[in-house]
């Protein structure tokens, strides 16, 4: 039977819909084939993207030439500009600022045709090095007061362009959502002294029905109150707040874990769309003993309707004790580069 759940950190409902219980193979998409244009993010093609702003090259390679492996550029069509004066704005009941902050790309191999699914590990840790870098870098920068890193996969997704990159995005303001998060996460340390993320990875633990995949360092879980079929979370399994502090030993198993989950979804969804962002304490470092880093992964398998829109609920036709026994069932050895 239907089933509605509480998500315990922003106190927001879903509807677990059983009635229309769907398994992987229910969300097939019809496949389309690609289409060989010219792509910016290509080698040979820098001089097209706006100046890089930081690459992982030889060093004997100059700027926005070939020869990289990881390449970052500001975003040429910016949703937030750096180059404008930060001002608030009034205009009567309505609040306003100036757009400024920074909009950067992360172009994650130089491979037209890889994923952050078919990488390598080590490239796939490049990836990771590069966010922290450049999220630590931009919170450096007078007037930011966050910065998300996020990834569309898919045009579905909201990918322009096929070949593998992420984005971040700096602005001068925290997002609600991490408000929310925040929040909720401080009212249940109020009651409890403990951090619930890190008391979330205990009861999954304890009950073993939603976990994906662990290693030392992180566990990947289907949130209890998954929002959508198939969503993710990526968790380090020690309490740590902040992104930007990522540990050498964390980046690896990080990666390890990122890249097997996102592997599994390929094969078991048939490579379907994603939205991921990561979750991070404020520079500030308000709730350094209750808010818990993380990163949500959202394969975009169905879309938002009247009901949704109109109430605030998501209705999520696959429970997610059964997404975890998918995604955990299946055999990536066969896949893996040795």
């Amino acid at each position: 039977m239907p089933e509605l759940r509480k998500d315990p950190i922003v106190k927001s409902w879903v509807i677990i819909s059983t009635e229309r219980a769907k398994r992987p193979h229910d969300f097939a998409r019809p496949k389309t084939e690609k289409v060989s244009k010219f792509c910016p993010f290509d080698p040979g093609n820098e001089s097209t993207t706006p100046p890089e702003v930081m690459a992982f090259r030889p060093a004997n390679t100059k700027p926005d030439t070939a020869g990289w492996w990881i390449r970052v550029v500001p975003n040429k069509f910016p949703a937030l500009n750096p180059n404008l004066e930060l001002k608030k704005l009034g205009h009567g009941i309505y609040d306003s600022m100036v757009g400024f902050g920074a909009h950067e790309i992360v172009i994650e191999t130089p491979d037209h045709n890889a994923t952050l699914a078919t990488l390598d590990y080590k490239q796939v840790e490049e990836v990771i090095w590069a966010y922290r870098e450049r999220y630590n870098a931009l919170l450096r920068k007078k007037g930011i007061k966050y910065a998300l890193i996020f990834k569309n996969y898919g045009a579905d997704a909201g990918a322009s362009l096929e070949h593998s990159h992420s984005q971040i995005i700096a602005t001068p303001t925290v997002p609600s959502r991490i408000i929310e998060e925040i929040e909720g996460s401080k009212e249940y340390y109020k009651f409890r002294e403990r951090c619930i993320y890190c008391d979330i990875i205990q009861e999954e633990k304890m009950e073993n029905t939603r976990i994906v995949e662990e290693n030392e360092d992180f566990i990947a879980i289907e949130p209890y109150a998954s929002r959508a079929p198939f969503e993710t979370w990526v968790l380090p399994k020690t309490h740590q707040y902040d992104f930007g502090q990522i540990s050498e030993k964390h980046v690896k198993s990080f990666a390890n874990i990122l890249k097997n989950v996102l592997l599994r979804m390929r094969l078991s969804l048939e490579d379907p769309p994603y939205n991921f962002m990561i979750h991070t304490g404020m520079p500030s470092g308000e709730g350094r003993d209750y808010y818990h880093w993380h990163l949500e992964i959202v394969p975009r398998l169905t879309k938002l309707a009247g009901f949704e829109w109109g109430s605030g609920f998501y209705i999520n036709p696959t429970p997610p004790e059964e997404a975890a026994k998918y995604l955990k069932e299946v055999d990536i050895s066969k896949v893996l580069q040795p």
